[in-house]
């Protein structure tokens, strides 16, 4: 432990127990990530005695009080000091009832608190008593499952996720943050208990499905969810991806793991979890637009004007941010077929424009997406689309510079045509605004104000609307 948080407040904790007659130990992730040289900034300090006591304490020592929280219902403390949160908690026992994940909690001893920890490498445990400073609780075989990357839980597995059933989702995120595997018999259990995470509200699925999301390779994780059965409870519009149809000799790829692949890609070239949210829903709209024709074999058409619209009622029940968030997901689904249309055929300057325009400043986001979405295995294929989406690449960049289309808005306004022609709000001022931006968008005009305004007018008398004298 030296490279971590100043022994000095290991030590200082180790003064305060003494003097008051408790024990306590760093406990679970902390050094967990200790031992395998990972990064950590939240310390669990688990004492037999009062945690939230004990935390008053230290933080008054370290002169930290005002950076102090207490959770009294849960009889934790947590104490932020050089960059560290530091909670603090009494040793406990559990036990829970079948219909919640909620246990009844009593004060116990340093292994009833380490039997209670859901996987064994988070049961790890390290004195800061004084006569035992620095000795390694190990009850479970954690360092041997560190060592042979497995993730597993100390007690029977049914028993564990039947109890609380967040810890088979939490099983999942650590094997794919950790790159570990779940042990057979814990994975077993998952499977045999997953109607249960029923019962475990959606904001801490979402929580875990996002650190799913943002680990190295986020693929393992969702497979291990839809192999153990989770994933047709928790995110089904995914699961129901899977699987791959054949009539007449013509079959078409299977969608999910096609989607994982391209979370994986993109999750390569970007950090950005919205964005790898939308590489996970990219397809969610294939199952009910799929078709067969014998003419030209299966087909998904409008798949992504449909996922689009699935999107916010996805986001809805998740409890995922119904904002800019949501917003921008919705757009990517819809429009990540675009850039893929104009690699296959003659790229005209109005579909440039019309993908500048809709595309906004999310343009380099999307033409990551659809980059990644080319998962062929022949790799002649694969050449050929990143070659063409170069141009297109190229093309964008011409138009940019020529046009200015991106996030642009039509040069004469509203208040301006409702001026010219008397009239009030109505919608006819809609449609000449509409027109004068199709126009530009198409080339008809240029995206100057002299012409705007002269194509508001011819447009206006098409309407049957005369200028004020």
């Amino acid at each position: 432990m030296k490279n971590c948080l100043s022994n000095r407040v290991f030590r200082l904790i180790s003064d305060i127990v003494a003097e008051k007659g408790q024990e306590a130990y760093v406990i679970g992730g902390y050094v967990r990530d200790a031992l395998l040289g990972r990064p950590s900034k939240d310390i669990d300090i688990v004492t037999v005695g009062n945690g939230i006591e004990l935390a008053r304490e230290v933080a008054k020592k370290l002169g930290a009080q005002r950076k102090i929280t207490v959770y009294r219902n849960f009889g934790t403390a947590m104490l932020q000091h050089e960059g560290y949160e530091i909670e603090f908690v009494g040793a406990r026992k559990e036990s829970y009832r079948n219909d919640s994940r909620k246990p009844v909690v009593e004060n116990g001893s340093l292994e009833d608190d380490q039997k209670r920890r859901d996987f064994t490498v988070n049961a790890l445990a390290i004195s800061l008593n004084k006569e035992s400073f620095g000795r390694l609780s190990d009850p479970f075989s954690g360092i041997e499952d560190l060592r042979n990357k497995i993730i597993r839980t100390p007690l029977d597995p049914e028993a564990t996720f039947s109890d609380d059933p967040l810890r088979m989702l939490r099983a999942v995120r650590f094997a794919t943050q950790l790159e570990f595997n779940i042990e057979q018999k814990t994975f077993n259990a998952l499977a045999n208990n997953r109607e249960r995470i029923l019962i475990v509200s959606a904001e801490r699925i979402t929580d875990e499905l996002n650190k799913i999301l943002i680990s190295k390779t986020p693929s393992k994780g969702f497979t291990l969810l839809e192999r153990s059965g989770l994933l047709k409870h928790i995110l089904p519009e995914l699961d129901n991806l899977k699987g791959v149809e054949i009539r007449e000799g013509k079959k078409h790829k299977d969608n999910f793991l096609h989607t994982v692949k391209v979370v994986d890609s993109v999750s390569r070239l970007s950090d950005n979890l919205w964005l790898r949210w939308a590489a996970l829903l990219h397809d969610i709209g294939k199952p009910a637009t799929k078709r067969y024709s014998t003419e030209t074999g299966w087909s998904f058409h409008g798949h992504d004007y449909l996922g689009a619209k699935m999107v916010p009622e996805i986001f809805k029940k998740l409890r995922l941010p119904l904002n800019d968030k949501m917003k921008y997901v919705k757009k990517m689904v819809q429009l990540h077929l675009r850039p893929i249309n104009l690699a296959k055929e003659e790229i005209t300057d109005s579909a440039i424009r019309r993908l500048l325009y809709e595309a906004g400043d999310d343009l380099e986001d999307l033409m990551l997406l659809c980059e990644a979405d080319i998962t062929s295995q022949n790799r002649e294929i694969v050449k050929k689309y990143l070659n063409n989406f170069q141009l297109v690449r190229e093309k964008l960049k011409e138009i940019e510079e020529k046009d200015a289309i991106r996030n642009f808005q039509p040069p004469v306004k509203g208040e301006e045509i409702m001026e010219t022609f008397g009239i009030g709000p109505c919608r006819e001022v809609g449609k000449i605004k509409n027109a004068i931006k199709e126009a530009i968008i198409e080339g008809t005009i240029g995206n100057n104000y002299p012409q705007a305004r002269e194509f508001m007018l011819k447009k206006g008398e098409e309407l049957g609307l005369t200028p004020k004298k």
